[in-house]
């Protein structure tokens, strides 16, 4: 090979060495756009163009050409999968293709609390989700949709849980999880023959009314006796919290005169249960309905401290309510004692 000749070469092969270092460095070197937070949305049926697009207009790389070509050899155009995905602090080619390759969007932490009614959850989808609160309340009447999902309402089956909701996913989509998370967890637990020849709706109907009483685990299931108890007596329930849900929630305390109001769920004045839960049971509560304790209770009374106090009688009950007004009163005579 003739001297000029070899040094084109040599020239050709350093610059295609140079050129493939750049696009090397191009394509894993990060941008750093700190603190800003980019927010960038794939709906179904977008292009990697219309994507990639928004990816270099918000800066959060530079190299188009490392963008769309790796994107290419990798497959990645042709599998984006819909979703939010949120940048922030150091990006590179690389790490966005990785992202978009593995589905790594963004997942909204939902904390639905035991003894949240629809109006809560639908509040917090709302808030969390940016889905409309009222397209769930509309859920729970349609029955196409109940029928469908085999459930007489959705209040009571909204099941409390930590859930990892994808941004993006449709209303009906994340009602269907928590639904599934309802069967995954109570599937297990019931018995041939319920207690009190309930059925397995007036389980929950129950369990939500048990849940809204008793904020301690350990007296759910003494909770959920007094209860069956004044079932099989054929007493009235007399449950504060069904008659709170049937005036549609309240912010001030119960007064004597909403006990005298006419709600299906006024249970001061029907016999039996209420027509639907009245919140979202957790295990624990549905656990002490199906096994309550046996006891000869029929009160309880708040004790001011979380618990409660059971009586057998009215007598006992009314001398109950008594003493703890007064220990709640005077505390410090009450710990002397």
């Amino acid at each position: 090979m003739k001297k000029p000749v070899l040094k084109i070469f040599i020239i050709l092969v350093l610059l295609v060495l140079l050129t493939v270092a750049y696009l090397g460095i191009a394509y894993i070197y990060p941008v750093n756009i700190e603190e800003r937070q980019v927010t960038i949305i794939i709906e179904p049926g977008d292009s990697f163009k219309t994507v990639a697009d928004k990816i270099l207009d918000a800066g959060v790389v530079k190299s188009r050409t490392m963008l769309f070509y790796p994107a290419r050899w990798r497959h990645v155009d042709k599998k984006l999968v819909p979703g939010r995905y949120d940048f922030t602090g150091k990006n590179s080619c690389r790490s966005i293709l990785d992202r978009l390759e593995s589905g790594d969007f963004l997942k909204i932490r939902l904390m639905v609390y035991e003894g949240s009614p629809i109006w809560k959850v639908a509040s917090l989808l709302q808030e969390r989700l940016k889905l409309d609160s009222a397209e769930l309340i509309a859920l729970n009447n349609d029955s196409n949709f109940l029928a469908e999902v085999g459930l007489p309402c959705l209040e009571g089956y909204l099941f409390p849980e930590t859930y990892f909701i994808p941004w993006g996913m449709k209303l009906k989509d994340v009602v269907k999880e928590m639904l599934t998370m309802f069967h995954i967890q109570t599937d297990s637990l019931w018995p041939d023959t319920i207690y009190n020849n309930l059925t397995r709706e007036e389980v929950i109907i129950l369990a939500s009314i048990v849940e809204a009483e008793a904020l301690l685990d350990r007296e759910k299931s003494i909770v959920a006796s007094v209860y069956h108890n004044r079932l099989k007596s054929r007493m009235k329930l007399d449950a504060d919290p069904t008659v709170i849900y049937g005036l549609g929630g309240l912010s001030r305390p119960l007064l004597k005169s909403d006990l005298r109001k006419d709600t299906p769920y006024n249970t001061y004045r029907i016999r039996g249960l209420p027509p639907t839960p009245i919140n979202s049971p957790g295990l624990e509560a549905i656990r002490g309905t199906l096994r309550p304790d046996s006891t000869d209770f029929y009160f309880f009374v708040a004790d001011g401290s979380g618990g409660h106090r059971f009586s057998r009688t009215n007598y006992e009950h009314n001398k109950a309510r008594l003493d703890i007004k007064q220990a709640l009163k005077n505390p410090d005579s009450t710990a002397r004692n």
